[in-house]
């Protein structure tokens, strides 16, 4: 005879509507957290639903939609639940916990939001170097060395070359710049957050590089920003190309190496962490469409511009010269900046003194003797006040008075005086 079998029970709360609701609302949102909060917000989705269930069971004595068999088992569920929810708080990413701390924050600080842009992007989920090797000698810049950036900038403007703006035709930040951002100086940490790390006071950050926090004054406008990283708050804080990118290209970088453009756009003195109101004003201005609010970093921020194009080789406008010495001319003893990508000038080479050998000097023959002067003779008779000839001569008047020939100190001329 063939075996005959038991048929399979199912539980009635599996054939019930309230069951499959509760439990397909509770996964929905579970699923929806994965985006943002990884598998750490699917299990606080989760323990949050099955928390509610074990509260209501615990506290009324009823099974609920899940079917909870006693009160004991729906205090495991409670214990469970918060167990659950801790360890899903633990796998949350950093980054989404700063962004909903920063939530409440923004608001209150009023502080609008701001969007990332091709220029300024925000910091890369990977640090990536820069294309080949360091040793391969590649010359990231055009001057010669840093010597060429020794002066002031207004000396330093006097040397830029003056152009028309060529057309924008090929540009592309990513292709022609290279992407934002990546490790120029090979330190381990991208060019954003280098710059955040400079800029910012009071920082914090999340292992060697990840600035998490801070505080800036931004230069443009001279405003303190609190600064907390985040998907709605990053960009409250970005990195401003001082010399923009677009206006590069326009003004000399299409002749630039790849090397060379990368360089430009990760240049620390090309670079400022400022607010974004005023990186997203500026745009791709030069001075002569655009200036910081803040009068008192003009000159410091022209500096930098002057200092770039000399720099990377690149050419200013009509326009834009005449903008810049108008600012300078403000502050004459305003230094250029030297890149960091620029080769020390090399040491001047001195020459060894050259040490002649001493002369040979014969010995000077030994004077002849001189032979004493003979005594001047008498002159004879003499006639008292009469002009003579032979100092030291004596003579005798008619009378015998014994006379010299002498001056004195009211008359320079020889005459013959009483001796």
């Amino acid at each position: 005879m063939p075996e005959s079998f038991e048929p399979v029970r199912v539980s009635r709360y599996f054939t019930r509507p309230s069951f499959w609701i509760a439990a397909g609302l509770i996964a929905v949102f579970a699923i929806f957290a994965v985006p943002t909060g990884g598998i750490g917000g699917f299990l606080i989705m989760l323990a949050f639903g099955c928390l509610l269930t074990g509260l209501y069971s615990l506290v009324t004595g009823r099974r609920s939609w899940a079917s909870i068999p006693s009160r004991r088992a729906a205090a495991l569920v409670v214990a469970a639940s918060v167990f659950a929810a801790i360890i899903g708080g633990a796998l949350v990413p950093a980054e989404h916990r700063a962004d909903s701390a920063a939530r409440s924050v923004a608001p209150a600080s009023g502080q609008a939001r701001f969007d990332f842009t091709a220029e300024s992007a925000p910091d890369p989920r990977r640090v990536t170097e820069p294309t080949g090797s360091a040793s391969t000698g590649t010359t990231l810049v055009v001057i010669a060395d840093s010597s060429g950036t020794d002066s002031t900038a207004l000396a330093l403007l006097a040397k830029l070359p003056v152009k028309g703006k060529a057309p924008m035709t090929g540009y592309a930040r990513t292709v022609m710049f290279g992407a934002a951002w990546i490790d120029q100086d090979r330190n381990g940490c991208d060019t954003r957050n280098d710059i955040l790390n400079r800029d910012l006071v009071k920082v914090s950050k999340s292992g060697g590089c990840r600035v998490m926090s801070g505080e800036l004054v931004s230069p443009y406008t001279g405003k303190t920003i609190d600064f907390v990283r985040g998907n709605r708050t990053s960009t409250a804080v970005q990195i401003d190309h001082v010399v923009s990118l677009g206006d590069a290209w326009r003004t000399g970088a299409q002749q630039l190496s790849q090397a060379q453009r990368v360089a430009l756009a990760n240049d620390p003195i090309n670079l400022f962490a400022v607010d974004g109101r005023s990186n997203e004003q500026k745009s791709d201005g030069d001075t002569a469409t655009w200036l910081p609010a803040a009068k008192a970093f003009r000159c410091e921020y022209v500096s930098h511009q002057v200092s770039v194009k000399a720099t990377y080789g690149l050419w200013v406008t009509v326009a834009e010269r005449a903008a810049m010495l108008r600012v300078l001319s403000t502050c004459p003893a305003e230094a250029a900046v030297s890149s960091p990508f620029a080769s020390a000038p090399a040491p001047a080479v001195v020459a060894p003194p050259v040490v002649a050998a001493p002369p040979v000097v014969a010995p000077a023959p030994a004077p002849a003797p001189v032979a004493p002067a003979p005594a001047p003779a008498p002159a004879g008779v003499v006639h008292p006040g009469a002009f003579c000839s032979t100092a030291g001569a004596t003579g005798v008047t008619a009378k015998g008075t014994a006379m010299r020939c002498t001056t004195t100190a009211t008359d320079p001329r020889l005459r013959w005086r009483s001796a």
